[in-house]
C-alpha cells in the first residue's frame, strides 16, 4: 500500500519572474484539477479577484504573494500536492526552502521577455540539486518572441537542453492553439473575454483547409515549417530530464486557457512521484517502513483568530497517522503529533493519515525549528535547511527599553521561522543587531509582525552593505583573515563567520587577500 500511495503523488512548486503568471497558472491548475468552480475562487467562497493561494494580509493589500502556502488537490487518480511560493522577489528566500522540499519544478516564463533575472537566481536553487524542471512559456495570446528564440535562450543561459512537448499555432491576436507533437494533432482552443472557466478545445489535422483560414498565410506557412523540423527534435529522455539535464518545453496562455489541460496531463505523466531523500545515512528511500520527514518551512499567525504558528512538515518516509508519538533528532523532545492539518491555503481540515510527497501542518507542535527531522524509529538527519545571502541590511533599534526583552524573544522566534536573518557584528562595544533580508519589503513584513503580534516599536536604519559570504577555513587561517576596510565581520545565529561587503570590490579584494580560505554564498552544513 505504501509503494502504491507513493506512485499517486506529485509534489512540485512553480517558479517565476514577477509577472510571468505563476499565480494565474496556479489558479488555472487548481480549477482543472477540479479544486476550485472558477479560477481566483477556493471552493466558491471567495470573490473572484482574490488568489486563492493569498492569505495574509499584507498579500491582500499589497495584491502580491509573499509567503509559501500548500495546494493540494487530486487529478486523475493523482494526489498532487502544489507548495505555492512567494511572487514577489523581494520574498525569493522562502521560495528557496521551500524548493528543498519538493520532487520537480514548473518554470514559467512570459512569451515576450523570455528569461529573466529572479527566474535565473531560482533555477540556479534547483540546479544545485538536479531538481527536474518543466518550463512553461506563458502568454502566448500577446506578442511574443519567437519560439525557437525562445528555446536557444534557455538552452545558452541555463545550461539545460530543450525538449518541445508542444508548437504554438501563431502569437498575440493570432495564437489560435497549441500543436502537439506526440499525437501529431493540433488543439484549437475557443478565446473568451476571461478565462476563469475551462477552455473548449476542438482537435484538427494542422495543414487543414480550416486551419489555414483562422490565420495569415505566413504564419500558417511557418507554422507547417517549424512543425516538420520537429520531427527530427529531441526525444524526451525521463532519466535525463530526472537528472536536471533536460527541460521539457511547453507553450500557452494561462489567462485564456489555452493549452493548460494539455500541460497538466502531461505533467503529471512526466515528473517523477516522490524519491530518495540526502541524510547523514546517505540515500533513503520512501519506502521505508517507519515514519520521518522534516520541517522546511514555519508560519505564524496564519489564523490570526488563535495567533497559531504552523510547522511545515514533508513527509519522507513510512505512513503518517494522526496522533502518533515522535521525537525530534535535534533536541530528543518526543512529541505527540495531535492536530495535524492538511492545507489548502488558509483553509484547513484534519488530516488522519499521509504518505511520503504530502505537506502536513503540525499546529503549535512544541519548539520545532527550520529543519527538524521528525522520525518515529531510528534517528536520521535529513540534509539542513542553509541560510541564502541577504542583499539588504539594516540596524533594528527599540527606544522602550522595557520593551528590550519582549525584542529579544521576537527576533528569536522570527529568526527561528526564517522570516529574517539576524547577525551579530564582532568589534562593537555594544552589540545591536543586524537584520538581513533578501528584498526590503521582508523588513516591512518583520517591522508589521513586531508591533502587531508582540508589542514592540522598532526602528530600522538601513546601512550600506549589500552582499554577505560565509567563511569557512581552517582556525589558524581564519584567525589571519583579513578584509577590506570597509567589510563588517559577523556572527550569524550559529555563531558561524560571515563577512558583509558594500561592493562587489570589496568581496573580490577580500577573496583575493585570503586564497586559503572559501566565501561561501549559502551557509555551509
Amino acid at each position: 500500500m505504501l509503494a502504491e500511495e507513493i506512485k499517486k503523488r506529485r509534489t512540485f512548486a512553480i517558479i517565476s519572474h514577477p509577472d510571468a503568471g505563476k499565480t494565474t497558472l496556479t489558479e488555472k491548475l487548481l480549477l482543472y484539477g477540479g479544486a476550485v468552480n472558477l479560477a481566483g475562487a477556493v471552493r466558491a467562497k471567495r470573490s473572484e479577484n482574490s488568489a486563492a493561494s493569498d492569505f495574509m494580509e499584507i498579500e491582500k493589500q499589497r495584491g502580491i504573494s509573499v509567503s509559501s502556502t500548500v495546494l493540494s488537490f487530486e487529478y486523475n487518480d493523482h494526489l498532487l500536492n502544489l507548495l505555492d511560493t512567494p511572487g514577489h522577489q523581494d520574498f525569493s528566500e522562502d521560495t528557496y526552502r521551500t524548493l528543498l522540499a519538493v520532487d520537480s519544478v514548473i518554470m514559467v516564463l512570459d512569451a515576450a521577455k523570455g528569461i529573466e533575472a529572479q527566474t535565473l537566481k531560482l533555477f540556479d536553487v534547483c540546479k544545485r540539486r538536479h531538481i527536474p524542471l518543466v518550463t512553461f512559456i506563458n502568454k502566448m495570446d500577446r506578442p511574443s518572441l519567437e519560439p525557437l528564440e525562445l528555446m536557444d535562450e534557455i538552452e545558452r543561459v541555463l545550461g539545460v537542453r530543450t525538449v518541445p512537448i508542444n508548437w504554438p499555432l501563431g502569437n498575440g491576436d493570432y495564437f489560435r492553439g497549441v500543436f502537439e507533437i506526440a499525437t501529431k494533432q493540433l488543439h484549437i482552443f475557443e478565446r473568451k473575454a476571461h478565462g476563469s472557466r475551462k477552455a473548449e478545445v476542438k482537435l484538427v489535422e494542422p495543414n487543414s483547409e480550416e486551419v489555414a483560414s483562422m490565420v495569415p498565410s505566413h504564419i500558417f506557412e511557418t507554422f507547417n515549417e517549424e512543425i516538420e523540423l520537429l520531427q527530427i527534435a529531441d526525444e524526451f529522455d525521463r532519466e535525463a530530464f530526472n537528472r536536471g539535464e533536460i527541460t521539457p518545453v511547453f507553450f500557452g496562455s494561462a489567462l485564456t486557457n489555452f493549452g493548460v489541460q494539455l500541460f497538466l496531463d502531461k505533467f503529471i505523466d512526466m515528473v517523477p512521484a516522490p524519491g530518495v531523500r540526502n541524510s547523514n545515512r546517505g540515500p533513503i528511500e520512501p519506502t521505508e517502513p517507519s515514519f520521518s520527514g522534516f520541517v522546511f518551512k514555519i508560519q505564524a499567525d496564519m489564523n490570526p483568530k488563535h495567533r497559531d504558528r504552523v510547522a511545515f512538515l514533508r513527509v519522507c518516509t513510512g505512513k503518517f497517522e494522526r496522533g502518533m508519538k515522535v521525537h525530534c533528532v535535534r533536541t530528543g523532545e518526543q512529541i505527540r503529533l495531535a492536530y495535524p492539518q492538511r492545507l489548502f491555503a488558509q483553509e484547513r481540515e484534519t488530516v488522519d493519515e499521509a504518505f511520503p510527497g504530502d505537506v502536513v501542518g503540525l499546529v503549535n507542535s512544541g519548539e520545532l525549528v527550520l529543519g527538524d527531522t521528525l522520525v518515529e524509529g531510528e534517528d536520521v538527519q535529513y540534509d539542513p535547511i542553509p541560510l541564502f545571502p541577504p542583499e539588504h541590511f539594516c540596524r533594528v533599534l527599540v527606544d522602550d527599553a522595557s520593551k528590550r526583552k519582549q525584542f529579544s524573544k521576537a527576533l528569536e522566534l522570527l529568526k527561528r521561522e526564517g522570516a529574517i536573518q539576524i547577525f551579530w557584528p564582532h568589534d562593537e562595544g555594544v552589540r545591536m543587531p543586524i537584520m538581513g533580508a533578501v528584498g526590503k519589503l521582508q523588513f516591512e513584513v518583520v517591522e508589521h509582525r513586531l508591533k502587531t503580534d508582540y508589542g514592540v516599536e522598532a526602528r530600522f536604519e538601513p546601512i550600506s552593505f549589500r552582499l554577505a559570504r560565509w567563511v569557512v577555513g581552517k582556525e589558524e587561517d581564519l584567525e589571519k583573515f583579513e578584509a577590506s576596510r570597509l567589510a563588517m565581520r559577523v556572527s550569524d545565529g550559529e555563531d558561524r563567520l560571515v563577512c558583509l561587503f558594500p561592493s562587489q570590490w570589496d568581496l573580490d579584494y577580500t577573496v583575493e587577500k585570503n586564497p586559503q580560505l572559501q566565501f561561501l554564498s549559502v551557509s555551509p552544513n
